[in-house]
């Protein structure tokens, strides 16, 4: 990655020094007039340049601050580029738009992405040369990039690359950047990006064409060159011979002989029933395929001997994760293709063809923090139970949530049914309105008064992370403290709120609830109708954990012939019964859960706004450089 980013600004020294005609004559008359002290300057580094350069006066000066930004580069001294270029900024020869583009890039590398921004948004109405604008968007694409918004920083990439193809200019790195953004869009985004230009189109089509054959080596060469022969000359013809080889290296796992491990004994046997009852009936879609159930609560050495004696060469589980760091450290499992039942408890080296599968409840607070930010709420209040889930889901949301915004999440934590009304009035400050009410009342004792409490003002949406029998008394206490002349809350929950067995015959007094569910859980979500009818038939009164680990299993199974595309594409996600599933990095399956809302005694499935948020940063950036542009005109 680091060469990548060498080969990058090499390229942008090249092209826009290329356009600075004053610079490059300054350039030649001090190189002329200073040759004695050039093998001095050779032999140092970016800083001992920068440093030597301060100690000189006039033409001298300049010199070597030109070296010590060529040397910063290559280095990559992002601090050292930075300072020879603010020291730049006071000379006349400059080109004061290419140096300003080259801070914006030493600010970039080094984080500083607010103070990139900034000078890139001031630049915007200064660049009248090609490569000045083709590396301005550039820039400004990689920073949306580095947080993570690939169609946001598309928008900018494409802009660069449509104006690098009409003015004949090569940015080096930006063929690469655009088709790893690419890489990350599902198959809707890429639709919805097949237009434009042709450079643009071309781009989107190959992007969509290696996410459809992906594994499938016949169907994706046949595919790339009826490409090549429509999009001639195209600057992503590069990428075909390297697609098609790696395409026909990430066909399938094709296992034979499968050993599934879970808990077949002790406290959580239980669990492992529940799971093996969603393996059985996904075996049906890998009926080559021979299965040999181990429990996970052997011995290490136990394990491994089951593993050779039975040749095999893909693995499911363990589940408990005492039990995956106990076989982390095996060399069998090391070589063997496996998805774990559960995540880390810390972050560690692991195998390329080791995948980490959870019903992890961090995914869905992160999908209703997006919605949130995407409905721009201002102020939200968390309620959830004074324990370590509580507090962990709690500080989760928090530290994402301060990515985005300035205010402060009101948090309420509850011990028991018996304070859940005190914590909710002191939260709501409806408390404060009823004592000021009383001194009212204390002062005109003769007089009848109407007098109706009110809440703050300033919360604009509630997020209960209870399970059922808790959010069933935390949302009338909700309705009774919320005033009358406040506009109504908006409430919404995580899946522990919701439960399929209570809800079966209650479901009073949660009408506008929203709440975050996999489709496995909720009425009418899944396309196999057949298999929840089967299901509902043959285990009737299945607690809800044991529902929720059935399609988890049933997942796995289905994941075996994905994981390795999944982790290729970070765009691509594959429906499942636990939710849509996709990795993002680090070989994490990631859960997008479907939305559902309580309405007049129904549950009713609804689609919510999750467009990617924008990080706080870049927000004051746009705004600095609206505020800027309108001082312009």
């Amino acid at each position: 990655m680091r060469l990548k980013v060498i080969s990058l600004v090499i390229g942008i020294l090249s092209g826009l020094s290329a356009c600075s005609t004053t610079e490059k004559t300054s350039n030649t008359s001090v190189r002329e007039n200073n040759s004695q002290q050039q093998s001095t300057v050779d032999v140092l580094n970016a800083a001992g340049l920068y440093n030597k350069a301060m100690s000189k006066q006039s033409i001298t000066k300049i010199q070597l601050l030109y070296s010590a930004r060529e040397s910063a580069i290559e280095e990559q001294d992002w601090l050292t580029l930075e300072l020879a270029c603010l020291a730049l900024e006071s000379k006349s020869s400059v080109d004061h738009v290419q140096n300003k583009l080259y801070i914006a890039l030493a600010r970039k590398e080094m984080a500083n992405y607010t103070a990139a921004l900034a000078i890139l948004h001031t630049l915007s109405e200064q660049l009248k040369l090609p490569e000045h604008q083709a590396w301005h968007q550039y820039l400004i694409g990689s920073i949306y990039a580095s947080q993570q918004l690939p169609k946001k920083a598309l928008v900018h990439y494409f802009k660069s690359a449509n104006i690098a193809s009409q003015h004949t200019l090569s940015l080096a790195g930006l063929n690469d950047e655009i088709w790893l953004a690419l890489q990350q869009l599902s198959s809707y985004a890429l639709e919805r990006f097949d237009t434009g230009s042709v450079i643009q189109q071309g781009w989107v089509k190959l992007a969509k064409y290696q996410q459809i054959y992906l594994g499938a080596g016949v169907e994706l060469h046949q595919a790339m060159n009826n490409w090549q022969r429509r999009f001639v000359n195209h600057p992503a013809s590069y990428i075909l011979p390297r697609e098609v080889t790696e395409s026909v290296l990430l066909a399938p796992y094709k296992t034979s002989k499968l050993a599934i491990l879970l808990p077949q004994s002790g406290a959580s046997e239980r669990l492992g029933v529940a799971l093996k009852n969603g393996f059985l009936a996904a075996t049906d879609s890998i009926s080559h395929t021979e299965v040999f159930f181990i429990d996970e609560m052997l011995t290490h050495q136990d394990i491994e001997q089951q593993l050779q004696s039975n040749k095999i060469d893909f693995v499911i589980g363990p589940l408990l994760r005492s039990n995956i760091e106990k076989l982390q450290s095996s060399d069998i499992i090391a070589a063997l293709p496996t998805i774990y039942l559960n995540t880390q408890n810390h972050s560690t080296n692991s195998a390329p063809h080791h995948y980490y599968f959870s019903l992890n409840p961090e995914h869905e607070v992160e999908q209703a923090m997006v919605h949130f930010l995407a409905k721009k709420y201002q102020k939200p209040m968390l309620l959830a139970p004074e324990s370590n889930s509580g507090n962990r889901l709690v500080e989760h949301f928090s530290s994402q949530w301060h990515r985005y915004s300035n205010a402060e999440p009101e948090v309420g934590f509850y011990t028991d049914s018996k304070n859940m009304a005190k914590i909710i009035a002191e939260l709501l400050e409806v408390e404060d309105s009823k004592q000021r009410i009383k001194t009212i009342e204390s002062l005109y004792r003769k007089t009848d008064i109407e007098s109706e409490t009110r809440s703050r003002q300033d919360i604009d949406v509630i997020y209960i992370l209870g399970n059922s029998a808790e959010t069933r008394l935390l949302k009338p206490y909700l309705d009774v403290n919320v005033s009358t002349f406040a506009p109504k809350i908006p409430l919404y929950a995580s899946s522990r709120s919701y439960s399929r067995r209570i809800d079966i015959t209650d479901k009073n007094d949660l009408d506008g609830l929203f709440f975050t569910e996999q489709p496995w859980m909720l009425p009418n979500a899944v396309d196999n109708k057949n298999l929840r009818e089967k299901y509902q038939q043959m285990f009737p009164e299945q607690a809800d954990i044991e529902q929720r680990l059935f399609a988890m299993a049933f997942d796995a199974i289905t994941l075996i012939g994905e994981v390795k595309q999944l982790a290729k594409i970070p765009g691509k996600e594959l429906v499942g019964l636990t939710g849509n599933l996709s990795i993002k990095s680090d070989n994490v399956i990631h859960r997008r859960l479907k939305w559902a809302q309580y309405s007049k005694q129904q549950i009713r499935l609804v689609q919510l706004n999750e467009q990617a948020p924008l990080p706080l940063f870049m927000q004051n950036s746009m705004e600095l450089g609206e505020i800027q542009s309108k001082r312009s005109n």
